[in-house]
């Protein structure tokens, strides 16, 4: 075989192992990559036989816990072990799952289509059609990631999946539809009765709440009338319910219930310090952590902080997007081969990448618990990998089949690597 043969031979097996690459990626958003459950005297096997079990996937934290098809126990509905896990952790003050990675979690599809032109870009052997390829995928990235973050109504670019975790982190709007809105539904539904009418007249219902002295009823009502012939009457959980329902468009729906959730939490602020809803993906984020922090334990003192830190974080991930592939992706074909080689490797180390930032979240909920759960534990560092014991539960946490297609992927990038390294050491010795 000729060298030219060779070459040709060797950079079409790298275009296929790239290839391969990329649809793990994409596989890899949106499976399960590591879970954790907890086992108690409390929770049997007969009804629990995985324990209280959640999925961590790359866009957040999903339920795990399976429906019981036996025949001495009737279950209709799965049991959201997301909320049942967050109910447990709140009593000795730790703060919802749904508080970790939360701008990881945001960035994730623009992070894993960052890794993609990476991986694109190391499996093409011409310096020139590599720059123009891996520009043109970052142009395409950087302004779909704008759209997601930057603009009005851009939560809609996010993943369902990504939305959906969202919800799930609040409850799925049973919060709202029961304890904060209750009160002005049933106002409305009283008016509903009278009128006969699907809708009421918002500013009718705002007159009578102000007259009988129901001036925070009122407000919410007013935030809550978009124009129109009037509001509907429907809780949240009557709009989630009745979407399950009939089948529709549950993407919609669950960004719904985050926009009646926001509007409701703005109302009870004072009127200056009001959010107007954008529904852009940066409020959505910055927005949905605050509630989840504040969801068990309500301390503006702990909780302002430490949203700051995350707005900060959000936007250095952000502009990190922006500035950072295309001096990696120029200096990778026309720089030093050093920078060649880290479009290779940076990829290859998604793995290790995923188990250090699932660590660090860990010791994280274990040194920040609020001194407001009904009972006191010392700082801890929760199990990674293994089985752990906390009081009487006993934890469990293992890789999901998502972080072995992890190891596939960075096992398929040092092959490439590494026949990209024979190719070149061959072409330098002929020289």
């Amino acid at each position: 075989m000729t060298d030219v043969a060779a070459q040709k031979k060797q950079n079409a097996i790298v275009a296929v192992l790239a290839a391969s690459a990329v649809a793990l990626l994409v596989v890899i958003y949106f499976v399960p990559i590591w879970w954790v459950s907890l086992t108690a005297p409390q929770y049997p096997k007969t009804a629990f036989p995985e324990g209280i079990r959640i999925h961590f996937h790359m866009n957040g934290v999903f339920n795990g816990c399976p429906k019981v098809k036996k025949a001495e126990i009737e279950e209709k509905i799965v049991l959201d072990c997301v909320h049942e896990m967050d109910a447990i952790n709140h009593f000795v003050g730790m703060y919802p799952t749904g508080a970790g990675g939360v701008v990881e979690k945001a960035f994730s599809p623009f992070l894993l289509t960052f890794l993609a032109l990476l991986v694109i870009g190391f499996a093409i052997p011409q310096p020139k059609v590599r720059f123009a390829v891996t520009m043109a995928g970052w142009a395409v990235m950087a302004g779909w990631m704008y759209m997601t973050m930057m603009t009005e109504g851009g939560i809609k670019y996010q993943p369902a999946s990504y939305i959906k975790s969202l919800v799930t982190a609040l409850g799925e709007g049973k919060e709202e539809a029961g304890e904060e809105l209750s009160p002005i539904i049933a106002k409305l539904q009283e008016e509903l009765k009278k009128s006969g009418s699907k809708f009421v007249k918002t500013e009718e219902v705002r007159s009578q709440l102000e007259k009988t002295g129901q001036k925070e009823l009122s407000d919410i009502l007013a935030n809550l009338n978009r124009g129109g012939e009037g509001v509907q009457v429907k809780s949240l959980k009557q709009i989630l319910e009745e979407a399950k329902e009939k089948g529709g468009d549950m993407k919609a729906t669950n960004i719904e219930i985050l926009h009646q959730a926001f509007l409701t939490d703005q109302a009870r602020l004072p009127k200056e310090k009001r959010q107007k809803w954008t529904g852009s993906g940066m409020q959505v984020l910055l927005w949905h952590y605050h509630k989840t922090l504040a969801r068990w334990f309500n301390n503006p003192a702990r909780i302002n902080p430490l949203v700051e830190k995350v707005t900060i974080a959000a936007w250095a991930v952000f502009w990190g997007l922006i500035i950072i592939p295309p001096i990696l992706f120029f200096l990778g074909s026309f720089g030093p081969r050093f920078f060649y080689w880290l479009m290779g490797l940076i990829p290859a180390i998604l793995p290790v990448a995923f188990v250090v930032e699932y660590a660090a979240w860990l010791y994280w909920f274990g040194h920040n618990m609020s001194s407001m759960g009904a009972f006191t534990l010392k700082p801890f560092m929760p199990t990674v990998f293994g089985q752990g014991k906390v009081a009487q539960f006993s934890t469990h946490s293992y890789p999901h089949y998502g972080f072995g297609l992890m190891l596939i992927f960075s096992v398929i990038m040092l092959l490439m690597v590494l026949i990209r390294r024979k190719q070149l050491k061959t072409q330098a010795e002929q020289v």
